[in-house]
């Protein structure tokens, strides 16, 4: 018996929902990427590690939205945890990855190219691993020209974004790649959803239920944690990061700040951290002669 797939359970709130959180996963990830190459080598690892949380949370939480007004008309859908933040870590760790070979790479194609591969390939794996911590009464079975399509627009997406985070710079341009990675997110999302076929077991019941409901009931608390993450995220990154890890030069009049490029880091001239060249020019002081 075949079951009635409906993606849109609660109409266009869920889809515009998820491609939020996918955006703002992604432009806090690629920001971080971007900091990560303008600060110190001692700070790198640690942005490039909020931008992977990032990344994977954002399209964690944005699968997992969606999902939310995924039904199948016949039977109702249960969801199994651990199989479900296993998924969220598979994200983590391989967009991780990505996000550390290009970090430390730069712009290189090889890196590019690998790093963006990983990253797509841990954001498939992030769908489907998801999609096997279903349960319900049935079989799913899917289209594998579909499945592969869904594949590379991840791959492509992912690649295309890793570039723009170590090449573009600026606030606008950022948010104009996170909005691209948000669409082809969401896209690969529904690609997927498109391949999937549900076959329900004979035994299935059609007892009425109301579409949605159990999944909500379960995905709602779940997604609390990573969806307060990326708050958390958001308000760190709003911070240059020279002003929470560093030294800013809040003084000079000159220093121009631009949203989104971090300011230089200011090196003090004179004190016990100061920079032992900066000896080397600092005027003497007049002495007057001691009077004997």
């Amino acid at each position: 018996m075949q079951g009635t797939i409906d993606g849109f359970s609660y109409g266009a709130v869920t889809p515009a929902a998820a491609f939020l959180m996918a955006c703002l996963g992604a432009a806090l990830g690629l920001r971080c990427t971007t900091r990560s190459l303008r600060t110190e080598r001692s700070f790198r690892a640690g942005w490039l590690a909020l931008g992977a949380t990032s990344i994977g949370s954002g399209i964690w939480t944005m699968h997992f939205i969606a999902m939310v007004g995924f039904s199948v008309e016949e039977v109702p859908i249960g969801y199994d945890k651990p199989i479900t933040f296993a998924s969220l870590a598979v994200a983590i760790v391989m967009v991780g990855i990505g996000i550390f070979l290009v970090g430390y790479r730069g712009a290189a194609r090889m890196a590019l190219v690998t790093g963006g591969t990983i990253t797509g390939l841990g954001v498939a794996s992030m769908h489907y691993l998801g999609m096997a911590g279903m349960r319900l009464d049935g079989q799913f079975e899917y289209d594998t020209i579909t499945v592969a399509l869904s594949v590379v627009i991840a791959v492509v997406a992912s690649t295309a974004a890793l570039w723009a985070a170590v090449s573009i710079h600026g606030f606008l341009p950022s948010l104009g790649a996170s909005v691209v990675m948000g669409v082809a997110v969401s896209g690969m999302h529904y690609t997927g959803m498109a391949a999937l076929r549900v076959h329900l077991h004979p035994s299935a019941t059609t007892a009425a239920h109301a579409p949605g409901d159990s999944a909500g009931s379960l995905l709602v608390p779940m997604l609390l944690g990573p969806a307060c993450f990326l708050v958390l995220a958001a308000v760190v990154v709003m911070f240059d990061p020279l002003v929470v890890m560093g030294t800013p030069d809040w003084d000079d009049p000159c220093a121009a700040r631009i949203p989104g490029v971090p300011a230089r880091r200011q090196v003090p001239r004179f004190g016990t951290y100061a920079d032992p060249a900066s000896f080397h020019s600092r005027p003497r002081d007049a002495v007057e002669p001691a009077d004997w």
